[in-house]
């Protein structure tokens, strides 16, 4: 079956949501128009001037008909998305934690806290950006799993809406464990020093493949083609040296759909130890 072209659609969308604090979104402002100035320029028509920001749900977004680009979480890839979506390129990062198109979330507590292993942490209270999120609940799970015995290993989870939210909880005395992803983290120890400080990581869980760009079901071949190549452009563009540094951004890697499995394989393992909720 051919696929509808980027252009039948009447209006697209592009986003770049995981990586957009306030302090960022200049940097990705700069980074898209250049992508769209090379969309352009390879014959697309109807590319966005300008990146959507809403209060939306980030479902909406990415199941939208219309959608061009953004960049989702691996979870939601696996569990909700598959047939909605395709893979575009996965970026890569220069943050700790982070090896090539692959990254980790470091498992964090507050500094003065006596905890020397996550065993020490049993019945304490674990924050957690979303309970969607592969870096903040899947990959913490798959850590926590082998030590639960198959029951509740925390007194409480709250559930926060963002890495930095977690941050804080832990900072703040409300919750003593959360796992946050590393290029999140590696943003805020620029711009948040001080609450950094105030947390040390206990332990990093294991790696599985980082935020992908993606784009809708229907996108053509031709234009995910035209999409790869801006995004490639941009890493050969002098003038979009501290775009880049600033987004840590370091390259792109186009990964197949299988790769991502590695979080399903977490979620099974955990599952397999009678620990399918973070809990």
């Amino acid at each position: 079956m051919v696929k509808a072209s980027a252009s039948d659609v009447s209006e697209l969308l592009v986003a770049l949501p995981m990586y957009d604090l306030p302090q960022l979104q200049k940097h990705n402002d700069v980074l898209w128009t250049a992508v769209a100035q090379r969309l352009i320029e390879a014959g697309l028509s109807n590319v966005p001037a300008r990146l959507h920001r809403s209060d939306s749900p980030l479902l909406d977004l990415w199941r939208a008909p219309g959608l061009l680009l953004a960049q989702t979480c691996g979870y939601p890839l696996m569990k909700v998305l598959q047939e909605n979506v395709q893979l575009v390129a996965t970026p890569k990062y220069l943050a700790e934690g982070c090896q090539g198109a692959y990254h980790r979330s470091a498992i964090v507590v507050r500094r003065d806290d006596e905890a020397k292993a996550l065993m020490d942490l049993r019945g304490r209270r674990c924050a957690v950006n979303e309970m969607s999120s592969n870096s903040g609940m899947n990959l913490l799970r798959g850590k926590i799993a082998p030590l639960s015995n198959g029951v509740s290993f925390f007194s409480s989870v709250l559930t926060t809406g963002s890495h930095l939210t977690s941050l804080r909880a832990v900072a703040d005395n409300i919750a003593d464990v959360a796992a946050i992803d590393c290029v999140t983290l590696a943003h805020l120890k620029r711009y948040f020093p001080d609450l950094v400080s105030a947390v040390r990581v206990i332990e990093w869980t294991d790696e599985s493949p980082g935020l992908p760009f993606i784009t809708a079901e229907g996108t053509d071949e031709s234009t995910i083609a035209a999409i790869r190549t801006a995004l490639f452009s941009t890493l050969l563009d002098e003038n979009l040296t501290e775009t880049r540094q600033n987004l840590l951004l370091d390259g792109f890697e186009i990964l197949p759909l299988q790769a991502y499995q590695k979080i399903d394989a977490i979620e099974q393992q955990s599952i397999a130890f009678n620990y399918s909720q973070l809990k």
